[in-house]
């Protein structure tokens, strides 16, 4: 497999009306852009649906997410208690006993147990969900308030409590879902604001809210830094319910001057001065063209962007509304502009074939590509964008697709093959690149692939068939899948 990030990506300058509605030609290739980018892709039958639409109508759709109220909870225990009765046999114990050893690989086995069950429960609903875009919101927001699983005493029920926190306000206003953030109880515990005291005040998440979440380095100071610790400190939770809990007897009460703002300030006060700084529109802006359009936004785009978002006062609803629809993202710039993500290249990939369930062997693959759910490696989340891509990433994609085209019930070329009957090799890879690639593949590919099903024979005219036709047709989609354009969103 080799991928070329580049290889689709036209030359383009910014329209001159970069958000205004998009009004040019509406087809199956700009439907499947706007479903890899508002969701993670879809089946040849979901592209056809939503380019029958209008392009207003299929933004509309996606916008309006349905109800998902069905859909199946977590597998969760509250495995707090289950680890504090496994510490608490610890206690006490000589450290050498048997006794000490098995405690502790039960405490692993449970972590990874419920580990297991968490990602793989997020996996299978961002594959079956009615509402794509919720999901890949809520992918967003993950990466963008990064926070891990299974350090700083972070629970299975912590992190799928966040997860439904950035799903509850995918579309909302952000400025409230940050609120909410300072007081998340997997949030508290990662930055350590759980433990900051008026006589020690934690700089952790009081750096990296303006660093990493709203500001950006170079629009506050370190003085800035400490006295929003300062406003932070007593924002904790109940360690038995997990509630969050303002301890009034740890919080510094005094006055603070944070970004030119004096007075008795607490943490709400320091995120509504926040979100009063030209800054924070900005770094949303900048954060969501470089999710959803393309990577190094023109600053006079940041700008348009920015002023929207302050416009609509950081309720992102009619923000993604006119992105989705707008003259920038169906620009030749923005199509096929961004490497897929682990996440992306497999859930895509899922639903490309119609396989509705994730098994939890994909974790592996994903931790090989390089991205895990709930498990960024840092609070500044994945990097992302090329960084994807290396020797050992493309292997680990190129081992995904081979294994899942391995398995005979998960293609049938007869589902596929619209024409009905055994196709030709030309026709075969007509199908498949359409299908797979939209048709953006080169002369010299389709080439190749054709040669392929054809076994080595003298034409590609000649009609497909006998037993090994299925085997045959899953490795061309290998193939197809091997190309540059299926790494690119």
């Amino acid at each position: 497999m080799t991928a070329a990030p580049s290889s689709f990506r036209p030359a383009g300058s910014l329209p001159s009306a970069p958000l205004a509605a998009y009004d040019g030609p509406w087809n199956v290739r700009l439907a499947a852009h706007l479903l890899r980018r508002a969701g993670f892709g879809g089946s040849p039958g979901d592209v056809a649906h939503y380019a029958g639409m209008s392009m207003g109508d299929a933004v509309g759709a996606l916008i309006r997410f349905p109800s998902t109220a069905n859909y199946p909870a977590p597998q969760l225990t509250d495995d707090r208690d289950a680890e504090r009765s496994i510490l608490m046999s610890i206690r006490g114990m000589d450290k050498s006993d048997d006794a000490v050893k098995d405690a502790r690989k039960q405490l692993r086995d449970l972590r990874r147990t419920q580990n297991i069950a968490n990602v793989s429960w997020w996996l299978n609903r961002m594959v079956a969900t009615p509402a794509p875009l919720q999901e890949k919101m809520t992918l967003f927001l993950h990466g963008h308030y990064a926070t891990a699983a299974g350090t700083k005493g972070i629970y299975g029920l912590d992190i799928v409590d966040q997860n439904e926190l950035f799903r509850r306000y995918a579309l909302g206003n952000w400025r409230e879902l940050t609120h909410y953030v300072a007081r998340d109880r997997a949030m508290l515990k990662w930055l350590d604001n759980a433990r900051s005291e008026k006589a020690h005040p934690n700089e952790n998440f009081a750096r990296e809210l303006m660093e990493l979440f709203t500001l950006g380095i170079g629009n506050y100071t370190e003085q800035d830094v400490r006295e929003s610790a300062r406003a932070f400190t007593g924002y904790t939770f109940a360690p038995r319910t997990g509630e969050f809990y303002f301890n009034a007897g740890q919080h510094d009460d005094g006055a603070k001057t944070f970004l030119g703002k004096t007075g008795n300030l607490n943490g709400d006060d320091v995120i509504d001065i926040i979100f009063q700084q030209p800054a924070a529109p900005k770094l949303f802006a900048s954060k969501l063209l470089a999710f959803f359009v393309y990577s190094d936004p023109e600053p006079e785009l940041v700008d348009q962007v920015a002023a929207l978002i302050r416009k609509n006062d950081f309720n992102m609803e009619p923000v993604m509304s006119t992105l989705l629809r707008s003259n920038v993202f169906y620009s030749d710039r923005a199509y096929r502009a961004l490497v897929k993500s682990p996440v992306e290249f497999v859930i895509g990939t899922y639903q490309l074939f119609n396989i509705t369930t994730v098994r939890p062997e994909v974790i592996g693959a994903l931790n090989r590509m390089g991205q895990v759910p709930f498990h960024p490696p840092s609070v500044k989340g994945w990097d992302g964008g090329a960084q994807w891509l290396n020797t050992q990433t493309v292997l680990a994609r190129e081992n995904f697709a081979s294994s899942l085209m391995a398995a005979p019930e998960m293609m049938q070329a007869k589902n596929w093959l619209t024409d009905g009957g055994p196709p030709t090799a030309d026709a075969a890879t007509r199908e498949l690149s359409a299908t797979i690639l939209q048709g953006d593949s080169s002369a010299s590919a389709l080439a190749d692939l054709a040669g392929y099903l054809d076994g080595g024979g003298t034409s590609t005219n000649t009609m497909l068939s006998g037993e090994n036709f299925e085997e045959r047709m899953r490795g061309a989609a290998y193939l197809t899948m091997a190309m540059p354009a299926y790494q690119l969103s």
